[in-house]
Formats: structure tokens, sequence, C-alpha cells
């Protein structure tokens, strides 16, 4: 099948499929999209349910979560909605919150050459997109969209899906393509290259041939994405619940290196596969915990992928003449100083992975006082988790990580005694207090 183009005005009519013939239905809709989905309706405007919500749907997944596609302008979806806000400057969205739910309202897109004023679309030398805010209709709002899997759209009004892109063959034969010149769109918004990978990974499709190849020389491109906006692609890259081939995938397209240089750097210089190993076996940590309904930390994602980074500078710092736990401080701080310049870590997650890695030196310190203290500790328990990773892939002795598996289980009599055979077993000695000088006495001798 040849690249889809987006010439929408030239286009055959959308192919229409019926209520009775797919298998979408509301009551597998969340109440609150239904509900956005029928004001805008009855206030006379036109309500799709589109992207990956109705892919999961029609695949037999549980959607997590719900966008809607609508002729509204963003003002006129706020005006209908009191608990709506408008966000985005560059593409502006409309947040309608129900609790802790967001249904993402967004008006119908067109193409960039229809726009009246370089206030509503404006592009870089390079072609990437600084604002797309010129409004269209449907069919060119299909042709706008990324991926013809996820142009397909539910209509509210008779429960029909419309398919204008050859969405529904290519869900059947589990393709992943690029709507238009791949090439093209992907310098629009090299944040595309990142969701085919993850679209892969996730749905277990293969990305079409002629989607794939400009990714293996467009990875540069991510280098003029925002930080802050590349932190929250990570996230739905490690936190979609296939980590490993998601972090395995990106690294075979290139598209790691730009995110994570330092990390990148000391995976192609390792010997023994001590770096890859632990990195995939933190991420199936991750996935494993996905598939559990527990959560997962940011902090703790992070502090995994530049481990090794860290680790690396530390060794350096001290082959300087730099003591351990000082090194391992001024290392962490370096390290996140130059990821932030990539991949920007808010502090609420920075600060608890740099206590997770200056912890560990903790671990080896089993003086009954300092345990109780550690034990307490509100991140012991992510820094625990981090050091049994570690003890799995051979950097640290499993002996030690059974230890404090089993004081956590143990009362209080019998973490006592652990201590004592801990200190005992490691030659420990109780610090020897130096004895005081004599002060000569005062000669009171008579006068």
């Amino acid at each position: 099948m040849p690249t889809v183009t987006s010439n929408a005005s030239s286009s055959p009519s959308p192919l229409i499929i019926p209520r009775a013939e797919h298998g979408i239905s509301r009551a597998l809709i969340s109440e609150n999209a239904l509900k956005v989905l029928y004001r805008l309706k009855e206030s006379g405007y036109e309500a799709y349910l589109v992207g990956g919500g109705v892919r999961d749907l029609l695949l037999g997944r549980e959607p997590k979560d719900f966008d809607v596609a609508t002729n509204a302008r963003p003002e006129e979806v706020r005006s209908l909605f009191r608990n709506c806000r408008l966000i985005g400057r560059r593409f502006r969205l409309a947040h309608v919150r129900f609790g802790r739910e967001i249904i993402e309202v967004a008006t119908f897109r067109a193409p960039h050459d229809v726009a009246d004023n370089d206030k509503a679309a404006a592009l870089t030398a390079d072609g990437l997109i600084l604002r797309d805010n010129v409004y269209g209709t449907l069919e060119q709002d299909a042709w706008r969209r990324d991926f013809t899997v996820n142009a397909l759209y539910y209509n509210i009004r008779d429960f029909s899906v419309l398919d204008h892109t050859g969405g529904l063959a290519d869900l059947k034969a589990g393709v992943l393509r690029l709507i238009g010149d791949p090439e093209r769109r992907y310098r629009e918004d090299p944040v595309r290259m990142l969701r085919a990978i993850r679209f892969a990974a996730k749905l277990g499709f293969r990305i079409e041939p002629d989607t794939e190849a400009p990714i293996f020389e467009l990875g540069r491109c991510l280098g003029e994405i925002a930080p802050a906006r590349l932190f929250d692609e990570v996230l739905k890259l490690f936190q979609g619940g296939v980590a490993v081939e998601t972090f395995e995938m990106l690294r075979h397209y290139g598209l790691f290196k730009p995110m994570f240089p330092l990390t990148e750097a000391a995976l192609a210089k390792e010997t023994q596969g001590f770096p890859r190993t632990f990195i995939a076996r933190a991420l199936a940590n991750t996935d494993r915990r996905i598939q559990e309904n527990k959560p997962v930390t940011p902090a703790f994602l992070f502090a995994a992928l530049l481990w090794e980074p860290v680790r690396q500078r530390k060794a350096d710092l001290v082959r300087a003449g730099t003591d351990e736990i000082p090194a391992l401080h001024a290392a962490a701080g370096e390290v996140i100083s130059d990821q932030q310049k990539h991949v920007s870590i808010p502090k609420r997650f920075s600060i608890p992975m740099r206590e997770i890695w200056t912890m560990q030196p903790r671990f080896v310190q089993r003086f009954p006082k300092r345990v109780e203290r550690f034990l307490a500790h509100p991140r012991f328990r992510a820094a625990y988790d981090f050091m049994c990773l570690r003890a799995e892939v051979g950097e640290v002795d499993e002996k030690l990580a059974e230890w404090w598996t089993r004081i956590q289980e143990t009362d209080d009599a019998g973490r006592q005694q652990m201590m004592r055979r801990a200190n005992a077993g490691s030659g420990a000695r109780k610090r020897r207090r130096r004895p005081r000088k004599r002060k000569s006495p005062v000669n009171k001798g008579t006068t």
C-alpha cells in the first residue's frame, strides 16, 4: 500500500462503518466523555470520539483516556462547561475536568496553507511547527492527524465510525502508517517518531517501511523539542507496560541517545553488559508493577536510567582523589545538571532520585542506631528496591540484599540479634575513646 497522502480535497468519500458492524458500545466509553459528546451535540456542534480511544475500543482494549474532536472553537467549548480550562499556545485545547478525569477537546484542524495570518500557524525554516491553530472541517482534521489508526472517528449522532485515511484496514493488518510524507511530518513535530515507537511497542504493530525509514536519520531533530515536553513523552514511553520493548526499540532507531546521551555513552562502552542488564531489569520491574496496578514513581525510573553515568563519574572523581561519599554526591549533581538540557526532570522527582542514589552507601553501615534511622527514612523503600536491583546484576552482594529484606520482616528482638551478628561478622569494633591527657598537678608550694 503506498504512502497515504494528505490531499483531503481529492480524497474519496470516507468509509462509514455503521453501529451494527463495529464493536464500540457506549457502555465501554467513559461516562464523562459521553457527557461532553452529548452536550456538544445538543448545542448544535459536531462531536466525535477520536484517536487512541476509538483505536483501542476497536481492538478490544480498555482505553487509557478519551479525546473528543469538534467544530466548536476552544472558547465555545469553554462557554459550555464551567469545569473547562483552555491550555496551550502552540496547539490550543480545551480540558474538561471531572474530578481526576480530564476529557481533552480539540477543534478540527486544517492545513497551514489555508491560514489567513501567522498568529494561527507558524513553521520554522526546517518545517518545525511553532503554532498550529488553523481550524477547519472534519475531513481536513482527519488528514492532519499523525497515524491512520488514530484518525478514526466515532460519531455520537448515529454511533457510526468514520474512516477517511484507511485506518481501519491498517488496524486489522497491525500496521502503523504515518499520514502524509513521513519526513515532512516528522520534521513538523519530531515527537511523532517517539509516538511511532510507543504505539508499535504497545500495540505489537509493525511500522510501515516508508514510515520507518526516516526515523534512523531524524533522531537529532528531538533536540529541537523543549526538554519539559520530552519529560512527559518519556513517562508515556516507559509507563505504558512495555518499557523493555520500548527501550530496545528506541536504541535500535537511534532515539534514545538524543534524550539520554550520558546513558547511551555508558551503554556504548560497557564491557560486561552491566548497564544494559541493570536498565532492562529496572524497566521489567516497572512493567510488572504496572501490570499489578501498583504505583510507579518517575524518580525511580530516572534513577535507573541515569545510574550508570553517575557510577562512572563517581569512579573518575575517586581516581582523582575525592573521597567516596563526596564523589557520589558530586557525580549525582553533575549528571542531573547535564540531563536537564535534554529531558528535564522536575524537582519533585529529581530530589528523591538523587536521594535514592546517595543513600546506597548506607546499606553497608549496619550499626544499630544507623539501621533504625535508615529504616524510618521516607525514601528507604525506594532506595532498598534500587539496591536489590543492583544485587540482581552483581553490583552488590546478594547476601547484603537478603539481610535488608529479612530485617524488615523480623521483630525488634530479631533485629537486634541480626545487627549484632552483622557487626561481629564484619569485624566491626566499638570505637575506643582516646585517653584524656592528665593535667600536671599545680604546685602549691609554700612561699
